[in-house]
């Protein structure tokens, strides 16, 4: 009977495990291995060791992309968590039509990011037809249109800014579901002690949500860190490369020039990356939970 009914349970997940494992499984075990070899389009892949690993430690290309993955990784989590503090404060607090901003706030998140990437293209349109250049310069503030995303200054902080916008709703939501779980009782304690508005937020808000804080700026890091649809959507990684993403780097050294071995191996720098923040996220959240 107890084995009639362990093989029933994997009747069950069975169904979910084939597609997790053609999908998944198979391509990451396919991609280590591929990060071992020279393979290109069309030619058979040869076992050439660390080969790739060693040529990456002075590729300048491949440190360009990492610096600017970073930089942009730490530029848009930042601008999501801080804004998505300040916006979900504002969605907790009682106003008028809440019910309508908290559905307006989950538009960006209902689009894909190649979708959000052409959007914005057409907002940021280098000269008066684009919305923010006209707006801007009818306004005074610029006396000529900008060339948002093929200027080497602006490129970089305009996709943040995008990137910001784009991870809002996940970040606001999350937050505001923290916010809604601290007990109200302390707001009263500290109120009743003298504590104002700031020093509520100081010593009531950021404990109640640190927990949350932490979990989310995990896990928007290690995304916003594989991006790559919002960005090539909007620059392809120009001008000259002030853009380019490690993922973007990737999918060129794979697709444009062929080296589909190498991108592989980036792809592996790149996995390893992600699971080290991973499992430091993981450690650290195990550690919470045993010292609650």
């Amino acid at each position: 009977m107890k084995q009639r009914s362990v093989l029933g349970q994997l009747g069950l997940v069975l169904p979910f495990l084939v597609p997790v494992f053609l999908l998944s499984v198979i391509p990451l075990v396919s991609g280590i291995y591929l990060g071992f070899t020279d393979y290109q389009f069309g030619w058979d892949p040869k076992f050439n060791g660390l080969d790739n690993y060693i040529y990456m430690l002075g590729d300048s290309y491949f440190w360009s992309s990492f610096r600017i993955g970073f930089i942009w990784t730490f530029g848009v989590t930042a601008g999501q968590i801080l804004f998505g503090l300040g916006l979900a404060l504002l969605l907790n607090a009682k106003l008028r039509f809440q019910w309508l901003a908290r559905v307006l706030i989950l538009v960006p998140w209902a689009m894909p990011p190649i979708i959000r990437g052409l959007m914005w293209n057409m907002v940021l349109l280098p000269d008066t037809s684009g919305p923010l250049n006209y707006l801007l310069t009818q306004l005074g503030i610029i006396s000529q249109p900008i060339n948002w995303l093929n200027n080497f200054s602006w490129a970089l902080p305009t996709i943040i800014l995008v990137g910001i916008w784009g991870g809002l709703p996940q970040s606001s939501v999350v937050l505001l579901a923290g916010l809604q779980s601290i007990p109200k009782e302390l707001y009263e304690a500290a109120g009743l002690d003298g504590a104002g508005v700031w020093a509520q937020f100081r010593h009531v808000t950021l404990p109640g949500l640190r927990q949350v804080i932490v979990a989310i700026v995990s896990l928007r890091f290690m995304w916003n860190f594989n991006a790559f649809g919002l960005v090539y959507a909007l620059t392809q990684g120009g001008p000259g490369g002030r853009t380019r993403l490690p993922m973007l780097f990737a999918y060129e050294e794979g697709f444009r020039y062929g080296n589909a071995g190498y991108a592989a191996a980036l792809g592996n720098v790149m996995v390893l990356v992600v699971s080290a923040l991973l499992i430091i996220y993981l450690r650290r959240q195990f550690a919470e939970e045993g010292g609650m």
